[in-house]
């Protein structure tokens, strides 16, 4: 077995560990890809894997808004309230890192492997949820100065 395929079995293995079902599945259909010889779908995934998961998390999120559970008097309230307005604030800086972090993934490959090692672990071991790897790039972004 390469090394590779001994990575991702590590990380799956620290997903069942602390008991991460993402991070455990994520890297056993990425090690079932490799083992039955369909790293030809790795590209694909790579230039479009991000923005369907980022597709599907978005759905997810506003599920609530279009099931009728937040209803659009509570959307119009959220401008009234202290909290609120630093949530609006926060996720247009949130989006605005992702965005730094977008460019700085494509532009310095270099990172990635930190950012995405760093992540699988913050999930893994902090039972986080796997959307840091853009924000991590957006906030490395601000401290080398790229983006």
């Amino acid at each position: 077995m390469d090394i590779t395929s001994l990575l991702l079995l590590g990380l799956a293995a620290l997903g069942i560990i602390s008991s991460n079902s993402p991070v455990t599945i994520a890297m056993v259909v990425l090690l079932l890809l490799r083992v039955l010889g369909l790293q030809q779908t790795f590209p694909w995934m790579e230039k479009h894997g991000l923005t369907i998961g980022i597709i599907i998390l978005t759905i997810g999120v506003m599920t609530p808004l279009a099931s009728g559970k937040i209803s659009l008097n509570t959307v119009w309230q959220s401008f009234f309230h202290w909290k609120s307005l630093t949530a609006i604030g926060i996720g247009m800086l949130v989006a605005y890192l992702g965005g730094r972090g977008a460019v700085l993934m494509g532009s310095q490959p270099t990172v990635i492997a930190g950012l995405l090692i760093g992540t699988v672990l913050g999930v893994a071991l902090f039972k986080g949820v796997p959307v840091g790897p853009l924000i991590a790039a957006g906030l490395l972004s601000l401290i080398i100065g790229r983006g």
